[in-house]
């Protein structure tokens, strides 16, 4: 589970470094296509932060923090595919996030990494919290 939860943060990371770098990328586009790019940029670095932010609930074994996981994920692959759609530059570096994105959803809902977000019965609370 260590190594999704550390794919979490790196995979948040870089698209907050994707998202500036399509951000940037408005300079050269025609001006048309300006405020489409702005917006694309700026929905990349927001679901990156708050990748980063729920990765330390998905690294706690909170089911909650899974469940957004993976929205934030569905959200940030569909904006990927607008990217390779719009983008000619950036095809490559939204594929491999995409093939990321798919690796940590099997990682956090397949087993043995969803054993991870199992509930602890409530006879077995004080173990639990004590080791």
């Amino acid at each position: 589970m260590r190594v999704a939860v550390v794919l979490i943060y790196l995979s948040g990371f870089a698209s907050v470094a994707i998202g500036i770098l399509v951000l940037l990328s408005r300079y050269s586009v025609e001006a048309a296509e300006v405020l489409p790019t702005s917006l694309l940029g700026a929905g990349i670095i927001l679901f990156g932060l708050l990748t980063i932010a729920v990765a330390s609930g998905v690294a706690r074994g909170r089911r909650l923090a899974r469940l957004i996981l993976t929205i934030y994920l569905a959200v940030q692959f569909v904006l990927h595919i607008v990217t390779i759609v719009t983008a000619d530059t950036w095809d490559w570096t939204s594929a491999v996030e995409m093939v990321i994105y798919v690796f940590i959803a099997v990682a956090v809902w397949t087993p043995p990494g969803s054993r991870y977000f199992s509930v602890v019965p409530a006879d077995q609370t004080e173990v639990a919290t004590a080791g």
